[in-house]
This record gives C-alpha cells, sequence and structure tokens, in this order.
C-alpha cells in the first residue's frame, strides 16, 4: 500500500463494492485493492521482510498490545484495520473480509508481531469469535482458523486445548465455535501455509494427543446434553473425524466410547437427514483409516468392524428409497472398511477380522444400478488383486475367484449403453470415462479367474443366446480389455470369435461395429499367428476406415495390425501407402492419423532394403508436397499457415522407419532425407520466429538424424550453420536439443569434434547473455534444461575436447549458478552434468585419454570446485525441495510424445 495507512471508511467501501458494485470492473478494482491490503507486510516505513526497525523504542512495542487498540504503531495496517472491523461489527461481509485477512496475515505473517502482543492477540481473537458467533458461520470458521493458527506458532501458549475447553465448556451457547476450533486445530497443524519445523510439529502433536481423551469426553458430554440438535452433531462428527484423521485418538479409549455407538445409530436410522448421515458416514470413514495397521489397534478395530456389518440393512432401506446420497456414504464405508482390513482378509479369509462378509457388501454395492456407486470402490478391487498377484497363492485364488467372477459380471452390466443409445460409444464424457476405468480394473484382475475362461464364458453368452445389441456391446467390450492377456496359441476360440466379429453385418448398432472393431485391434496377436485371417481383417477394417463415425477406431485397430503383424503385412504394403496418400480423405482424428503413418512405417521398415527408399519416398510425398505448398501460398499472399501437422507426420514416419542395415551398407533413408532437408530448411527458416513450429521442425530432424545416424553427416554442416544463424536471433532452447542430439551420433568422430565445438560455442553466447539477465534461470528453465543436456553429451562423448576449450569455464560457472534453480527438469539436468563431469576424471575406464582428462578435470576443480561444493551445500539447506535432493532422471518434456523420458 502506498501513500500512508487507508482510513476504515475506504476500507468498508471497497469490502461493499467487491459483494455489491453492479459494475464487474469495480468489483475487480475493489478485489485487487483489497488483495494488496491483505498481502502488505509493513506500512509506511517499516522494512521489508518483517524485520523490526532498529530505532524502535520500548513504548513503540507497548503500543501493539496498549490501551487504545492492539496493532496501533502505525505500521501494521492490515492487522490494525482488521481488528477494527470486527470490532464495529457492522455487516457480515466487512466482518468475513477482516476474518480472513486476520487469518491470513497469522498464517503468513506472524513474525511482524512481537513475542510480548501474542497474548493480546489471542484474547483479542477470542473475544471476537465470541461476540461474532451469531452472525454467520463462514465468519466463525475463518476466526477458528485464526485461533489456530496463532496456537500452533504461539510456543508459549501452552496446553491450548486444555485452556479453551476450561474457559468455554459450561457455556453451551460457546459450544459451537468451541467445537470448531478444535476441529480445524488438528486440521492446520500439516498446513503447510505456517512456518512452523519439524520439531514444533512433533511438540504440537505430542500436546494434541495429550489432551485427545479429554477433546473426546467433551463431544461426548455435548452430545449427552444437546439432545438431538441436528447441528450439533454434525460438528460433533466433523471435529472427531479430524482428530481420527491426525492419528492421535487412543484406540482402546475409543473403542468402549458411547460416541462410537452414536455414530452408528445415526448410520443405522432411516430418518437422518442428508447432512448428518454424510458427516457420520465421513467420522466412521477417518476411523477406519486411522486404524489401518489392525495388530496395534484390535480392540478399535473389531468395534468399526462389527459397527459397519450392522450397516447392511439400512443400505438396502436407502436403496429402496432411492437415496442415492446415502447409497454413495454406504459404499465409500463399506470400501473403507475392506481396505482397512484388506491384508487381514488376504491373510486369514474368512477368519475373524478376516470374514468375507465384508466382500459381499461391496458386491452388494456392485449391484447397483448407478455405475457410481461400484467405481467407489475400484481402488480396493486394485489393491485386491496386487495382493494376491504377489503372493500367487494358487490355493488364494481359489477363495477370491468367485467374487471376482461375480465383479466382472456386474462390470458387465455396468458398461451396457442406454437401448436407445444412438451413435458410436463417447470416451469423453463421465460414462466413458468410468469404461476405461472398468477396463483398467477388469485387465488387473482377470488373472484371478483365468483370461481365457473369462473370455470363452464371455463369448459363449453371445453364441448361445439372442442377447440385445447394448448387451452384445457391453460383451465385446470386456473382451477387448481381456483379449491381449489370452494365450493365443493353437486356441480355436480365439479364431472362432475372430472369425465371427469380421462377419458382422453392416446392418448391427453401429456401437456394436465400433467396438467389434476395437477388439480386432486388440487381437492382433492371434491374426499373426492366423495369417489367413489377414485378408478378412483388413477388409473389415477398411470398411470401418470409410465410416466417419468408425474411421479413427478402424485406423488405430490397423495400426496395431501393422505394429504386430509386420511381416505378413509387408504384402500390403502398396495398400497401407494408398491409405496414407489419402490420409485426409477419412474422418480421422490427429492421433489415429499419426497412429496409422507410425504403422505403415514399421511395416516399411521390413520391406527388402532396395525397395525402402522408393517406398520411403512415395511415403514422405505427401508430407513434403504439402509443406511446399504452404511455403508457396504464403511466399505469395504472405499469409502464413501452420505446418506442425505434416511435420508431425513426417517425424513419426522417421521415428518408426527403422530397417536392419550391416555395417559398409548405405542407409536406404538417407537419399530421401538429403532431398527433404531443403523442405524441412525452408519451412524452419520461415516460421523461425514461432517456437512451437520450430520445436516441431526441431523434433523432425532428431528423429530423421536417429533414422540414418552417421549416414546424415552431408547435413551437418548446413543444419548446424542454420541453427546458429537463427538461435541468435530466436533462442529457441530445442535448438540446443537438437545440438545435443548431433554431438551424440557424432561427437566420436574425429572430424566433426571441432565443428561440434564451434558449435556449442557459438550456442553458448547468446544462452550466456538470456540467463544473465534478472531472473534468468527461472525465467527460462528449458534453456537451462537444455543447455546441460548438450553439455552433457559432450562429456559422455568427447570430453577432452570439451574440457580443454575456453567455453568450460563458463559452462561450470553457469552451473554453479543453476545448482539453487528449484525446477524439477533443469535441476536434474544441471546435477547430471556435474556428476559425469566430475565422474569422467575419476572413473577409470582404461581409455587412452583417461589421464588427460583426469588432468583436465582437475585443473578445472582446482579453479572452480570449492565454490561449486559450497553452493551446492547452500542449495540443499536453503533452495531445493524435498524431492530433487534423491538422484532421479530428467522427467519426460513431452518432445518425445509422451514416452518417457526425452528419446535420445
Amino acid at each position: 500500500m502506498e501513500g500512508g495507512r487507508p482510513s476504515l471508511v475506504l476500507v468498508y467501501q471497497a469490502v461493499q463494492a467487491l459483494y455489491h458494485d453492479p459494475d464487474p470492473a469495480g468489483k475487480e478494482r475493489a478485489s485487487l485493492w483489497l488483495g494488496e491490503l491483505q498481502r502488505s507486510v509493513r506500512g509506511g516505513r517499516g522494512r521489508a521482510g518483517g524485520q523490526e526497525r532498529p530505532g524502535r523504542t520500548r513504548r513503540d512495542r507497548e503500543t501493539l498490545a496498549g490501551e487504545g487498540g492492539l496493532f496501533r504503531n502505525g505500521q501494521m495496517y492490515a492487522w490494525e484495520i482488521s481488528d477494527q472491523l470486527l470490532q464495529l461489527k457492522q455487516d457480515v461481509e466487512s466482518c468475513y473480509f477482516a476474518a480472513q485477512t486476520m487469518k491470513m496475515k497469522i498464517q503468513t505473517s506472524f513474525y511482524e508481531l512481537p513475542p510480548e502482543s501474542h497474548t493480546a492477540l489471542r484474547d483479542s481473537l477470542l473475544t471476537h469469535i465470541q461476540n461474532l458467533k451469531d452472525l454467520s458461520p463462514i465468519i466463525v470458521t475463518q476466526l477458528a482458523l485464526a485461533i489456530a493458527d496463532l496456537a500452533l506458532q504461539m510456543a508459549s501458549w501452552k496446553g491450548c486445548v486444555h485452556t479453551l475447553i476450561e474457559k468455554y465448556n459450561d457455556d453451551i451457547s460457546s459450544m459451537p465455535f468451541l467445537i470448531e476450533i478444535l476441529t480445524v486445530l488438528p486440521e492446520e497443524v500439516h498446513s503447510r501455509s505456517l512456518r512452523i519445523g519439524a520439531n514444533r510439529r512433533t511438540e504440537i502433536i505430542e500436546d494434541l494427543a495429550y489432551y485427545s481423551s479429554t477433546v473426546v469426553t467433551l463431544l461426548t458430554t455435548c452430545v449427552e446434553k444437546t439432545g438431538n440438535d441436528e447441528k450439533m452433531f454434525i460438528k460433533v462428527f466433523r471435529c472427531l473425524g479430524s482428530w481420527f484423521n491426525l492419528g492421535i485418538l487412543d484406540s482402546n479409549f475409543m473403542a468402549s466410547n458411547q460416541l462410537l455407538m452414536v455414530l452408528f445409530q445415526v448410520l443405522q436410522r432411516d430418518e437422518t437427514s442428508t447432512n448428518l448421515h454424510e458427516a457420520a458416514s465421513d467420522c466412521v470413514c477417518s476411523a477406519l483409516y486411522a486404524i489401518e495397521n489392525v495388530d496395534t489397534n484390535m480392540a478399535l478395530a473389531l468395534q468399526l468392524f462389527q459397527g459397519v456389518l450392522t450397516l447392511e440393512t439400512a443400505y438396502h432401506m436407502a436403496v429402496a428409497r432411492e437415496d442415492l446420497d446415502k447409497v454413495l456414504n454406504y459404499c465409500r464405508i463399506f470400501t473403507e472398511l475392506c481396505e482397512t482390513f484388506l491384508e487381514t482378509t488376504v491373510r486369514s479369509p474368512g477368519q475373524g477380522m478376516g470374514d468375507l462378509r465384508t466382500l459381499e457388501l461391496l458386491l452388494i454395492c456392485a449391484g447397483h444400478p448407478q455405475y457410481e456407486v461400484v467405481e467407489i470402490s475400484f481402488n480396493f478391487w486394485y489393491r485386491l488383486g496386487e495382493h494376491l498377484y504377489k503372493i500367487n497363492d494358487a490355493a488364494l485364488h481359489t477363495i477370491f475367484r468367485p467374487y471376482i467372477q461375480r465383479l466382472l459380471h456386474c462390470l458387465a452390466r455396468h458398461c451396457q449403453l442406454d437401448p436407445d443409445h444412438e451413435g458410436i460409444p463417447e470416451d469423453t464424457d463421465d460414462f466413458g470415462e468410468f469404461r476405461m476405468r472398468v477396463s483398467d480394473l477388469v485387465k488387473d484382475v482377470i488373472f484371478l479367474v483365468g483370461s481365457m475362461e473369462c473370455f470363452s464364458q464371455l463369448y459363449s453368452t453371445l453364441k448361445d443366446g439372442n442377447p440385445s445389441w447394448e448387451v452384445t456391446e457391453a460383451v465385446l467390450f470386456i473382451m477387448a480389455a481381456i483379449a491381449k492377456s489370452v494365450d493365443p496359441e493353437n486356441n480355436p476360440t480365439l479364431s472362432e470369435v475372430l472369425q465371427q466379429v469380421v462377419l458382422l453385418p453392416e446392418s448391427v448398432h453401429i456401437a456394436v461395429r465400433y467396438t467389434s472393431i476395437e477388439l480386432v485391434g486388440e487381437m492382433s496377436e492371434v491374426v499373426d499367428r492366423n495369417p489367413r485371417f489377414l485378408d478378412p481383417v483388413l477388409n473389415y477394417l477398411m470398411k470401418g476406415l470409410r465410416e466417419k463415425p468408425l474411421a479413427s477406431a478402424a485406423a488405430k485397430a490397423i495400426h496395431n495390425i501393422c505394429s504386430v503383424c509386420r511381416d505378413h503385412m509387408a504384402q500390403h504394403f502398396q495398400g497401407l501407402l494408398d491409405i496414407a496418400r489419402a490420409l485426409d480423405s477419412f474422418a480421422l482424428s490427429t492421433e489415429a492419423a499419426v497412429g496409422l503413418l507410425k504403422g505403415t512405417a514399421l511395416v516399411l521398415a521390413r520391406l527388402p532394403l532396395e525397395k525402402i527408399a522408393e517406398c520411403l519416398s512415395d511415403l514422405c510425398a505427401v508430407q513434403v508436397i504439402a509443406l511446399k505448398k504452404l511455403l508457396a501460398e504464403e511466399s505469395t499472399n504472405g499469409k502464413s499457415a501452420d505446418p506442425t501437422v505434416w511435420l508431425d507426420r513426417l517425424a513419426v514416419i522417421f521415428r518408426h522407419t527403422n530397417p536392419i542395415v550391416e555395417n559398409g551398407q548405405t542407409h536406404p533413408c538417407q537419399k530421401v532425407i538429403q532431398e527433404i532437408w531443403p523442405v524441412l530448411s525452408e519451412t524452419l527458416n520461415t516460421h523461425q520466429a514461432d517456437n512451437r513450429i520450430v520445436e516441431r521442425c526441431c523434433r523432425c530432424l532428431r528423429f530423421a538424424v536417429r533414422c540414418v545416424g552417421k549416414g546424415s553427416a552431408s547435413l551437418l554442416q548446413p543444419l548446424v550453420t542454420q541453427m546458429v544463424s537463427v538461435y541468435q536471433v530466436y533462442p529457441h532452447s530445442c535448438f540446443l536439443y537438437l545440438g545435443s542430439i548431433l554431438v551424440d551420433e557424432y561427437g566420436m568422430e574425429e572430424g566433426c569434434r571441432q565443428g561440434l565445438l564451434d558449435m556449442l560455442q557459438a550456442l553458448c553466447m547468446p544462452t550466456f547473455q538470456l540467463l544473465e539477465q534478472p531472473n534468468g534461470l527461472r525465467n527460462h528453465p528449458d534453456t537451462v534444461d537444455d543447455l546441460f543436456r548438450l553439455a552433457t553429451r559432450f562429456v559422455q562423448r568427447s570430453p577432452v575436447t570439451l574440457l580443454s576449450s575456453s567455453i568450460i569455464v563458463h559452462i561450470i560457472q553457469c552451473a554453479i549458478a543453476a545448482t539453487s534453480l528449484d525446477h524439477r527438469d533443469a535441476n536434474c539436468s544441471v546435477m547430471k552434468f556435474v556428476r559425469d563431469l566430475i565422474h569422467t576424471g575419476v572413473a577409470n575406464d582404461h581409455e587412452e585419454d583417461f589421464e588427460l582428462r583426469k588432468q583436465l578435470i582437475g585443473q578445472a576443480m582446482e579453479q572452480h570446485g570449492q565454490q561449486l561444493v559450497t553452493q551446492l551445500m547452500h542449495s540443499c539447506c536453503f533452495c531445493l525441495p524435498p524431492y530433487t535432493l534423491l538422484p532421479t532422471w530428467p522427467r519426460c518434456c513431452g518432445r518425445c510424445g509422451g514416452h518417457g523420458v526425452r528419446q535420445t
């Protein structure tokens, strides 16, 4: 805030404008102004960072808590104004703003207050919450949070729970806000907004644990005194759940406490309101989560186990009344019960608290007509499958198999589309996402039933019966989920299914055709082992490719067939080439079109070497012609068109065309890439200012270089020249990454090393200028990431060349400055460079140049080692988040197409 302390009237007017100004611009101005007031550290001439002014007198400090106002020293505008607004109690809006501001200041700026004012602040907040308890619940919550956050940071306030209970225990009117404080207090212990250390948190948790039984006793008394006050019950259950969540309640004490019985009585009553039912359900779930280590909480675990089993009747009543909210609550409780007792159930199924009635409860829920109910239990079934897979005990599998079979039956029914559904199944709506999760779950648990057995049973329901189209589609969907896990060797059922599917008439519902195409794509292994099906399968998929709703699914299936049946598909390459030429005549998604080209490239790589060059040229021709057309149009009318579609298609062709080339043979793709280079170069030059397009150009060139390896040597000089030229004007970090690929390919070639070093030096100069700007490292993490990838490649491929140059000094200095950068990928690249740099002079790999490397590294470390170690220690202690302190590899940057760590 500038211009001194704002008046109380001005602040009040701003609050009114925020809530009541009909002009949105006025609301926005008020919001920004009030936000600035809330964030103000110290007004006037106060020092940034909350440091006390050196000239402050004792009288100055005493006025913080003295007569006339808690914060009246002219330096704490937000504190003082909030306090005054709460005292005035003019309306809900101003009091809410003041309470929220007070909470925020305590969370983020508690250090502003001298310790001697803490007690006065505590008393003031308690007075405010008592005076405002009837104004609005949201104000009470904000003030409760402020008091809780104060208690957690105010080390001198010992036994805060005991103090609060002793102060307000006998006043029934104060009970709501007292319980609110006791609710948020455990929730705030692990809040990241509070500046408290691990030792203080431990002290707090121990203190809360000491008084936890007192809190539970207070809640029990409160329930007894208030009778059937629903609002009070909700508050009590929320508070109890909060203490359960912190994990500090004594389980033996809770096992015999009256509150547990009240909880289950509320959940058993048919007349319980929705809000109360949800609060009670949340509390039970928190309790079950808190006792996940069953063996150490045996008494409470038994009470909860028996209590939840009594809720089955209440669940059926909720289903009968079509009360979905309660049904969902019960399913949450049943699922949490199964999660908590999972290990017990697997260890001793059917015995004690391994009682398999818990699974029966979940299967009852799975039978509910709403798919949202069964979806709640998915995580448990995942975990159960994981546990049983690790144990790999046939006897256990036999026990749990019937439950999984029933689950799969329910899931197949839930996956059915509505009988009046038109068109193909949607993948992006809620139901489509549910079906995808079902598919994942089925794949994870099918081993318990047996893939072949399940697949055969599903097929028999179609073969022996006359199901409706929606049942047929759902069964095909589940079959598609498990098809890949069925052994395709000498399997007549799979062959029969494939044969029948490709004979489906075009008159069947289009959703059935869509899912059958997906099933065919998943059965590519069967096609590979039964080549006689290849022609009818391709004919069936081609019919789908020509129909708009089915085109993308058919393209994906053809891609799968190409990926698995490459050798058999070689005879159909001309057909694939014809599809690729007419790609844009089909109604394909971008992903499906790229997938088709990927499949075509995989088959292309299996052709005889003498045919590959011509076929690759034909495959690339469509994309190259399109790029030339865009460039011609731009030079004619000056309008810029987006070439990324064609660049991505070329990239996927280069990436997956990997023929086997013997030593001494000319790479069949070399000539084609040389012919395409001028078009890629011109495209790069034309769009050099557009980072997105330049990224795609570099990605395409990267895969072209990787495709032919050292066969791309003729491109090296013109490519590096253009990279350096453009980078001087537009420092796109992808050029640094492309440079690292070139170093990886050619760094060990004696004749290329000096040229690559010149490239590095030319790229480093504008890079250092960019990173030396204010906040340069933080503002350009991608550049840092790619720079040190390039430097690391040099260390790996030609360390002596780099270490003997003058640029190494500047790179090390940049690395030292970047050690404190808290960007995950950039920091990983910097640390990997430092590690590999040191390692190359320490690890004796018996190469001829080891002694020279050792000498050069020694010289570099003699000059920069102390500074490097000092900076690393400082960064570890004060700058970097914990996850950066563990050794790791850089994560995916996205340029690989989403396939993990950047492909090299």
